[in-house]
């Protein structure tokens, strides 16, 4: 086992393209690390060179302590798992398995024994005379991730190897593949494009956005102290809120004034984000993730200055919570990073935005809401947790790194 290390590595193709830029980051030994971002962020490409399947332009690439720029793929001592299994559909789940061992001629007694071992974690044993067509979509999964592990190698590589499954498969894969990264101590570095995907499985998770290492951290500082506006939009689901909203103070307390609408923020906070005070009577983005939206009829204690008052347009009851959706009087933030956020989701309702007099929100209410669609609502905000970024670098406002690791921009 080895821990891998990008040193300024940069891929640029030879028309121009630089799929990745001064990519800096370092996976320990043993670490599970998920790479995460939109499509074309460079997250493939970075794995891809890792594998040795892409050259790299510029910087340096180590694998354990050796470096490996020049290193041939088949040398590298890793074993990759793709989305798409490349499964060999004439040969039986154990030569599947077994396929990379013959080719390097181990010893007949040592396939053995790996197949067996690799069979009984991933319970494939009564399957192994099988062959693909026969598995079901997770069990041709565990077949290939059999094959990586029965090579022993130092890192695992794994380009989205869930995308193909349906949605109970995914959930209950993604347990199986943490679990066994956790049992066999391997380092992995996973790409997916789904942030519930990357929240759940990875140590760490890096954000990529054009080539670029946005933010690298613990999954619960990515979503509590989210680096920029695009990391804030990217990771949480259903996404964060973002509306324009004044800063000012008012008789010693700080408030936050969305359209017509203002919240008291919690007393002492500036004293615990005392940059909050460069801001005063300046313009922020003010982020509010859904559950940090109540009705206000389920939380009656909620002072009235921190509340908000909308229209429900929409309620997607979910059997333990409801998905509230409802406008409000304020202006919907949108900024070059919100632009490309949507453009990834597919929302082409971007573009109108700008028109819009009223911001929509979502909040995730609890099961008892009476809340319906057509009909006012009173909503109450939970203060402590909201988010505040500068409208023009798209930077959080923070005091301090709370251990975040960002690439060219401080938290």
């Amino acid at each position: 086992m080895a821990g891998v290390a990008f040193d300024g590595v940069t891929k640029t193709y030879a028309d121009g393209t630089t799929a990745v830029q001064d990519l800096d980051l370092e996976i320990a030994d043993g670490e599970f690390m998920v790479l995460v971002g939109p499509s074309g962020c460079g997250k493939t490409t970075a794995l891809r060179m890792v594998a040795g399947l892409e050259e790299i332009s510029s910087g340096v690439l180590k694998i354990g302590d050796r470096v490996v720029n020049h290193v041939p793929s088949r040398d590298r001592d890793i074993a990759m798992v793709f989305q798409s299994y490349a499964l060999y559909p004439h040969l039986s789940v154990y030569d599947n398995i077994a396929f990379g061992l013959k080719i390097k001629k181990v010893p007949k007694e040592e396939i053995e024994r790996r197949v067996a071992d690799a069979a009984r974690i991933l319970d494939l044993e009564p399957y192994l005379k099988r062959k693909p067509r026969a598995l079901s979509g997770g069990q041709r999964q565990r077949v290939a991730m059999g094959r990586a592990i029965v090579r022993e190698p130092a890192a695992f590589l794994m380009d989205e190897p869930l995308s193909n499954l349906d949605a109970k498969l995914r959930v209950q894969m993604r347990a199986e593949i943490a679990g066994l990264q956790r049992d066999l101590g391997v380092t992995t570095i996973y790409v997916t494009h789904d942030q519930v995907e990357a929240m759940t499985m990875g140590d760490r998770v890096a954000v990529m956005r054009k080539g670029e290492l946005q933010q690298v951290a613990d999954p619960q500082t990515l979503y509590d102290h989210p680096v920029n506006l695009f990391v804030a939009g990217f990771i949480g689901s259903p996404a964060m809120n973002m509306i324009e909203a004044t800063l000012a103070r008012s008789n010693g307390s700080l408030t936050a004034t969305a359209g017509s609408q203002t919240i008291t923020l919690p007393e002492g906070t500036l004293h615990e984000r005392p940059r909050l005070a460069e801001y005063d009577g300046r313009a922020v983005v003010l982020g509010i993730r859904p559950e940090d939206l109540e009705d206000a009829a389920l939380a009656p204690d909620t002072p009235v200055d921190h509340r908000l008052r909308g229209d429900v347009t929409l309620t997607e009851a979910l059997g333990s919570e409801i998905m509230v959706h409802f406008t409000m009087d304020a202006k919907q933030a949108v900024t070059e990073d919100v632009r490309e956020l949507a453009a990834d989701a597919g929302d082409d309702r971007v573009a109108q935005l700008d028109e819009k007099p009223h911001a929509t929100l979502v909040g995730r209410f609890g099961a008892r809401s009476r809340v319906r669609p057509g009909q006012p609502a009173e909503v109450a905000v939970d203060s402590r947790a909201l988010h505040f970024f500068d409208p023009e670098t798209g930077m959080g406002i923070y005091d301090r790194t709370d251990g975040t690791e960002t690439k060219g921009a401080g938290t």
